[in-house]
């Protein structure tokens, strides 16, 4: 039993197989199970181990702008400015808590959320008993059921009718016949073992007996899972962007500091004060208060989404997902049902009026009621009234609607017609039938595949009468058969024979008669029509991966206007004959991939990255897992979905429900708006901050502002209005323009914005520190500080909109954003109004006419912002009367 890894189980003999796991027909003894268990482990699929508390310590301050700030906490207390050390220090503690605390809570929701696949399993040891799946061994004997998830690889050893849905692992939602009798070669690719039944596979017809061949990370599933871990670790748009923008300000808070530092060396200063003033720009380049506000922003946006059924597993994802430019979709189960439907037949006349009749407008006449009484009889599907399902095949519980739609009783009708005989359906036949007592005669009852039926025929049903099937009316039907291809429908003749010596006439699938075809399909996601139309609405294109046959993707991929003219539809031959550059060239035209394997996914991902679009990918299926990981959004389904597309995904559908993806992408959207605000409203005092003492040192004026003024005005006064404004509510329009793609957090007009307002607050700074002056330094300092912070206040309400007016902005919309602004103005009043306050942070006491100077040019700082909307409406109209 050593070897069993190494072992090719589908091409072994029944009894080999036992004999190489030391097992029998009455499987393990209860003490061998417990032996092997220790031995070989759980069956089940190993985690990750959770992230220790120092690495997750080191992702939140493995940063940029942590790592100047953490230099700036030193160098200050090296100096003995112990206010500024502390303060600063603090901010990094803060915000690597708060990081740490939502990867936690992300952690403990997914663990709450995680099922194991096949919670129990029938176990014949010594006698049959039911345990846990986790608990399965080597060896062990289980019994499978119509209904069950298969618990482990099994190689068969007995079967009865057994048909097992692979989906999960091959993407199709056709059941495979499997076999334990059939022995087959070594080279058997994985498709064709119908002697094995594979972890994670539902068995939809039949029963089975199996010897666990495999269990936990050595089955099928297991070794896909094992792909995952082949993939790196990416980083998402939103770090790339923050991360941009910390490098960019590193570079320039050190050319400032050195230039600073050599202009005040240049003009006789002490060395130690110029250096605090160094210190002190470093501090003001650097938004102390991002790292935290984006993480605030998306842990408080994992919360809403949570509540609308979307598990955010990282918080990056929640921006990404808005950024996204392509969602690649797999077709069954996400953006379809996963549910077989008849939507359409053809009987009698019909072959030779070309016309198809729907399921919904289907009337009782002779020729419906025979077409339903061969679907009913011939198949093994049947009602669960206790439950209000149907159990068995999706195809054949797909036939039975007939019955229902024409109002006849399933029940009584196998019970009238009850079956004597049968030949169940071969793959290599592609035919079943079934032999009934009709009144004082056997009939045989036959279904399958259009063109091996229609070669067995030689009569055709037309007016209740048995007419010959001539070659024009084959044409007729086989004209009929292309139209529903054409239309994504799995088509299936119907036909039957009365026999005359049963069971001695062996003859069963010849001199048929026709009777009808019917024409079955996935249907898609009603709810993926409007996902699909918003998606497109919003400048993100969809594209269609699956397994499925190229014709039925397309006519899918039309239902939901995935697939419009001028599109291109690839199958997976085509796929692996082409270069990585005729891809990439193809892939901004294609929209459809099909007949598709795992491998061929990551490698469509991998082309898209290249085009440097942002990926979205969904999928519930194993098959899924590896694309999932790679793309920069996996997308996995919390219901139907495997635990290892959980695993690999940034973010789960609780509700499996593809328009949950519509209100994460506005949400996403709602977010990456937000941070801008909050990076805008905070670069802008910044840059204020910094012309200020720059221009202050250049003309070798004494500082209008010190390190304590300006952590005071970024963490006291700024910190929470921008909290505010990442909790803004999304606007009516967010979902009308195109992902942004830029490699930086702004566009150009963005950074006109932000450049052009903080230079003006820097001016009605030095306005304030000069006007002050003229009385003393400190009221020319006191001053300066009370205007920049006060600026901050009023601004963050016209931010509120980057268009409207402040007039016509509803700021009730956003309550946080009056309380915030209250609280910081309480902030400030406290420092500026309390005597010890006053000489901690070397202000001073200020009269009515400072007072009145200072509120007048704090307002200015919202007029010109207000004034920059007006040019920006302007603009905008006059681009819709061009276009």
């Amino acid at each position: 039993m050593d070897n069993h890894r190494s072992q090719l189980w589908h091409s072994q003999e029944i009894a080999a197989a036992y004999q190489n796991l030391n097992s029998s027909q009455t499987g393990l003894s209860q003490t061998e199970a417990k032996k092997r268990l220790k031995a070989l482990g759980y069956n089940e699929l190993k985690q990750h181990p959770p992230k220790s508390l120092s690495a997750l310590l080191k992702e939140q301050i493995w940063d940029p702008m942590i790592f100047i700030l953490f230099a700036a906490s030193v160098t200050s207390a090296l100096l003995n400015e112990w206010v500024e050390s502390v303060v600063i220090f603090l901010i990094i503690v803060v915000n690597a808590l708060i990081g740490i605390i939502q990867e936690k809570k992300a952690q403990s929701s997914l663990d709450a959320l995680k099922n194991i696949a096949a919670p129990q399993a029938r176990v014949l040891r010594k006698h049959l008993q039911i345990i846990p799946a986790r608990e399965l061994v080597i060896g062990d004997i289980v019994e499978l059921r119509q209904g069950d998830m298969v618990p482990a690889d099994l190689r068969l050893i007995e079967s009865a009718n057994l048909q097992v849905q692979e989906a999960p692992l091959t993407g199709e939602a056709m059941a495979v016949d499997k076999k334990a009798d059939m022995l087959l070669t070594q080279d058997s690719a994985l498709a064709d073992q119908i002697n094995m039944a594979f972890a994670s596979s539902t068995v939809t017809n039949g029963r089975a007996k199996g010897i666990v061949v495999a269990s936990g990370m050595d089955t099928q599933v297991g070794k896909i899972a094992r792909l995952l871990d082949n993939q790196d670790n990416i980083e998402t748009p939103l770090k790339k962007k923050l991360n941009s923008v910390g490098k960019i300000l590193t570079v320039i808070g050190l050319i400032v500091c050195f230039a600073i530092l050599g202009i005040g060396i240049v003009y006789g200063r002490p060395i130690l004060p110029q250096f605090l003033v160094a210190i002190s720009l470093a501090i003001s380049i650097i938004p102390e208060g991002l790292p935290a506000s984006a993480s605030i922003v998306m842990a408080l946006s994992v919360k809403r989404m949570a509540k609308q059924n979307a598990l955010i597993k990282k918080l990056p994802a929640v921006e990404t997902l808005g950024n996204a430019t392509v969602i690649c979709s797999d077709k069954t189960g996400t953006l379809t049902q996963n549910k077989m439907t008849l939507t359409h037949l053809a009987v009698d006349h019909d072959f030779s009026r070309q016309t198809l009749q729907s399921i919904d407008k289907l009337k009782q006449n002779t020729a419906s009621k025979e077409l339903a009484l061969a679907a009913s009889l011939c198949n093994d599907a049947s009602f669960d009234n206790q439950h209000e399902k149907i159990i068995g095949d999706p195809t054949e519980a797909a036939l039975l609607s007939l019955t229902k739609q024409l109002k006849l009783d399933l029940a009584k009708l196998r019970k009238q017609y009850r079956r004597i005989g049968e030949k169940p359906f071969d793959s290599k036949r592609k035919l079943m039938t079934t032999v009934h007592q009709v009144n004082k005669q056997k009939v045989a009852y036959t279904k399958g595949a259009l063109d091996e039926l229609l070669s067995r025929c030689d009569k055709i049903l037309i007016d209740n009468q048995e007419i010959e099937l001539t070659a024009d009316k084959k044409a007729q039907i086989l004209a009929l058969n292309e139209l529903m291809a054409n239309k994504a429908l799995r088509v299936l003749g119907f036909a039957k024979r009365a026999l005359s010596d049963y069971p001695k006439d062996y003859k069963l699938e010849q001199n048929l008669t026709f009777i009808g075809i019917v024409g079955l399909i996935d249907p898609p996601r009603l709810e993926a029509f409007d996902a699909v139309k918003t998606c497109q609405k919003a400048g993100i294109k969809t594209i269609m991966i699956t397994g499925d046959h190229k014709l039925t993707a397309i006519a899918i991929a039309k239902k939901l206007h995935i697939f419009q003219d001028g599109d291109l539809a690839i199958s997976g031959q085509e796929l692996n004959k082409m270069t990585d550059l005729e891809l990439d060239k193809a892939a901004k035209k294609i929209t459809v991939f099909a007949r598709v394997s795992p491998s061929d996914k990551l490698r469509i991902i991998e082309s898209l990255k290249r085009s440097q679009e942002v990926v979205a990918m969904t999928g519930d299926g194993v098959n899924d897992s590896p694309a999932l990981k790679a793309a920069h959004i996996g997308i996995a389904m919390g219901k139907n979905g495997t635990d290892v597309a959980k695993q690999a995904s940034d973010m789960i559908l609780l509700d499996d429900s593809f328009s949950t993806i519509v209100s994460a992408i506005k949400e996403g959207r709602r977010v990456y708006r937000n941070i801008q605000k909050i990076i805008h409203f905070l670069l802008v005092g910044n840059i204020a901050e910094i012309l200020s003492l720059t221009i202050a040192t250049i003309f070798n004026w004494d500082a209008p502002l010190l390190a304590l003024h300006i952590l005071w005005v970024n963490l006291a006064t700024a910190t929470l209005p921008a909290l505010a404004l990442g909790v803004d509510p999304a606007t009516k329009n967010i979902m009308q323009f195109k992902p942004v793609k830029s490699g930086t957090l702004f566009e150009k007009d963005y950074v006109k914005q932000i450049l052009s307002q903080g230079i003006f607050v820097a001016f009605l700074t030095l306005s304030a520190f000069g006007i002050g002056s003229m009385q003393n330094y400190a009221t020319g300092q006191t001053m300066a500080f009370a205007v920049l912070a006060l600026c901050q206040i009023l601004r963050s309400f016209s931010l509120h909109s980057n268009v409207e007016a402040i007039s016509k902005s509803s700021l009730l919309q956003n309550p946080w954003l009056i309380i915030s602004s209250l609280i910081s103005t309480i902030f400030m009043g406290i420092i500026l109004f309390t005597l010890q306050l006053q000489t901690l942070f070397h202000l001073t006491s200020l009269s009515l006419f400072n007072w009145l100077t200072i509120l007048a040019l704090a307002s200015f700082s919202m007029i010109h912002v207000e004034l920059g909307k007006i040019q920006k409406r302007m603009r905008l109209k006059q681009k819709i009367v061009i276009d």
